[in-house]
């Protein structure tokens, strides 16, 4: 099932050490191992390794970070049904 997407974002990583992402609303929380975003196309995190948030342009949407990055996700908008055991237990 295809979702009807009008925003933009784009995510460039620069050979693991530097990231540009377009379209953040917000950053959620950050530490130098995990940085999470609310962004145009949902809420995004970013792991890896002494990361730090080098610039964040709230009117523009624009946000750089530095550090050594492993992954980038988005995160799924559908709520949890709970695990094995919660569904046991209905």
């Amino acid at each position: 099932m295809e979702e009807n997407i009008t925003a933009i974002q784009n995510v460039i990583i620069e050979n693991r050490k530097r990231l540009n992402i377009s379209g953040v609303k917000e950053v959620i929380s950050f530490d130098d191992e995990t940085i999470l975003l609310d962004s145009e196309l949902g809420k995004m995190t970013v792991k890896g390794e002494l990361l730090h948030i080098e610039s964040f342009n709230t009117a523009t949407g624009d946000l750089t970070a530095g550090g050594k990055v492993y992954a980038v996700v988005y995160m799924s908008d559908v709520k949890s049904t709970g695990g094995f055991l919660s569904r046991l237990f209905r």
